[in-house]
């Protein structure tokens, strides 16, 4: 795999994707999809269920999602007292639909743009399809990030035997973050 983005003028940017990148990257986006699951109201998108609708106040039990979807008060390394857990359930409650339909919406974008990419090619983005394509690449990441366990001193992780059940990961780990670092490059050329 050797896709990474260059810069296509104007803050657009593009990148030639094999066939396989492509279902890579389609791959991961669907699963993100669908850990986040639909919106208030369903797949349907029942408009008057999204207006009324609160979010959650807890954070998420699965390690993936909390990471998603922080906690806006408080030292993550610390437990929270009981003042941070209340104001991160208020705050969580008034934002976290709206955080998660932008997620949604940025992993739909991204593979709808891949769609248009039946068997790989070259794949050019404008300015504001960059930042879809940033944030999905972010979620991507820090959803490996947590399977992976990845912490500060994760050297280990990069040196990993063919036969360890984590490569995989881990090279798709680093592909990603190597399509965020060449995005992030293009749009600023």
């Amino acid at each position: 795999m050797a896709g990474l983005f260059e810069s296509a003028g104007g803050g657009g940017a593009a990148i030639a994707l094999e066939e396989l990148e492509v279902s890579i990257l389609r791959s991961l986006e669907v699963g993100i999809l669908q850990l986040i699951g639909p919106g208030p109201g369903g797949d349907g998108g029942d408009p008057l269920a999204a207006l009324f609708a609160e979010g959650p106040s807890e954070t998420p039990a699965n390690p993936v999602l909390a990471r998603l979807f922080p906690d806006a008060y408080g030292d993550p390394a610390e437990p929270a007292d009981e003042e941070s857990r209340a104001a991160a359930g208020e705050f969580r409650r008034y934002t976290e639909l709206d955080l998660r339909a932008r997620k949604r919406e940025d992993a739909l974008h991204v593979v709808r743009t891949l769609d248009r990419l039946s068997g790989g090619g070259v794949l050019k983005l404008d300015p504001a399809d960059c930042q879809r394509w940033l944030g999905a690449l972010n979620d991507l990441r820090l959803t490996l990030g947590v399977q992976l366990e990845v912490g500060e001193d994760d050297d280990e992780l990069y040196e990993l035997p063919d036969e360890d059940d984590r490569k995989p990961l881990v090279m798709a780990y680093l592909w990603l973050g190597a399509l965020q670092e060449t995005l992030l490059e293009a749009i600023v050329d």
